[in-house]
């Protein structure tokens, strides 16, 4: 297996690791009353922490070089714009799975931040790869 192959591979994996520690922390904040948009960036902000703690042990090894404050900025930084993106979707997400009268409300979070994170993927893998964890 190429090195690329193996590092999206394991990219993948911290990516359902981080989905599961988005999904609980949004439920945490809902029940805490912070709604479905303001929940949700606390949500992802405990992802990205997840994923980076990850990608720097497990997926990008050898690529680390200076401080980890610093490597922490820039990881935060390089998934701001797969955040955006991920953050868009799940917000239409949301506004379109809350009219669905078939589907229980409480699925409504959990299937809303997997659309999100399916399409913030591709362009967090590259942005940590490239501008984060470069050799």
């Amino acid at each position: 297996m190429t090195r690329i192959r193996r590092e999206a591979l394991r990219f993948a994996v911290a990516g359902v690791a981080g989905l599961v520690a988005d999904v609980a922390l949004l439920y945490v904040a809902l029940a805490l009353g912070l709604g479905f948009y303001a929940g949700r960036v606390l949500s992802f902000l405990g992802a990205v922490w997840v994923t980076w703690q990850i990608n720097r042990r497990y997926t990008f090894t050898g690529a680390r070089g200076g401080s980890v404050w610093m490597e922490w900025w820039r990881y935060l930084l390089a998934m701001a714009g797969g955040g955006l993106l991920n953050y868009a979707v799940y917000s239409v997400a949301v506004w379109l799975l809350r009219g669905w009268p078939a589907l229980p409300s409480v699925l409504v979070p959990m299937l809303a931040v997997g659309c999100g994170s399916l399409a913030g993927m591709v362009l967090n893998f590259a942005s940590a790869k490239f501008f984060v964890f470069q050799r």
